[in-house]
């Protein structure tokens, strides 16, 4: 894929000008952590928020609105979690739908009634119909791969972080363009015919993620475009790696589809 062809030919770049021990060496590892990427983004994610699977038995309601949205959505039942924080939000992973999960964290599902849980899910639903978790998860993955790098102690580690850091967020930013997000909340207001119950939604996210954000851990930020709304506050590092559009707007384009004027 795209997002990983230019730091591979960058590794094998170097290799070859090192030498040949150097590129065999470069060559292993591209093909390693391009396998990883792909195989395990998913993995990253949830990893990053410290989610666990939660069964029917425990999430009765969230499994149930989520089956039953499947359908109109046109997508198989995605493997659900749940992230131990009062921070509220949700997102979706994986690198297609076969192979999807949706988390939700523990404050979205206090926080929501099962309305606005619904339009929640649906917009999950439609990142995952329209190919997005493929590539915001990978996009995710290789930042975490690459801030990782950069996380070494001392004076190399800040060095790394201060050149790396910034190249992380660009490879986010230049792969994950904000008009996803209007785009799932268009289709999840045609999988639910509710707009206004995602409006709504959005509403208490945008109130509540003012009130408590994310801890700026390093896999946080570099899996914090997959959520529905910003979990981090748009400072410092956590800054370059913002993805989403304005709130208001999305709300404004949710009330208009529902027939509202201004």
């Amino acid at each position: 894929m795209a997002l990983l062809a230019v730091p591979s030919a960058l590794a094998l770049l170097a290799g070859w000008a090192v030498g040949r021990w150097c590129l065999v060496i470069a060559v292993i590892v591209v093909a390693a952590v391009n396998g990883y990427v792909a195989l395990r983004s998913d993995t990253i994610a949830l990893g990053a928020m410290r989610a666990y699977p939660v069964s029917e038995a425990e999430q009765p309601v969230l499994h149930r609105v989520v089956r039953e949205l499947t359908a109109p959505a046109r997508v198989p039942m995605p493997r659900l979690y749940v992230s131990p924080t009062r921070a509220v939000n949700a997102f979706a992973t994986g690198r297609d739908p076969a192979h999807a999960a949706v988390c939700c964290t523990e404050g979205i599902l206090a926080l929501l009634d099962e309305r606005e849980l619904r339009a929640v899910v649906a917009h999950e639903l439609a990142h995952i119909r329209r190919a997005d978790t493929l590539v915001s998860s990978t996009a995710g993955a290789v930042a975490s791969v690459v801030m990782v790098a950069a996380s070494m102690r001392g004076p190399v580690g800040r060095v790394l972080l201060t050149l790396l850091g910034p190249l992380a967020a660009a490879a986010v930013r230049l792969t994950v363009s904000p008009a996803r997000e209007y785009e799932a909340d268009a289709e999840a207001s045609r999988i639910t015919g509710d707009p206004l119950g995602l409006a709504s939604a959005l509403r208490k996210l945008d109130a509540s993620t003012r009130r408590l954000v994310l801890p700026p851990e390093r896999d946080i930020v570099a899996t914090s475009h997959l959520m529905i709304a910003s979990p981090l506050q748009q400072t410092g590092l956590a800054k370059l790696f913002a993805s989403h559009p304005p709130m208001a707007e999305r709300v404004a384009r949710l009330e208009q589809r529902a027939g509202y004027r201004r």
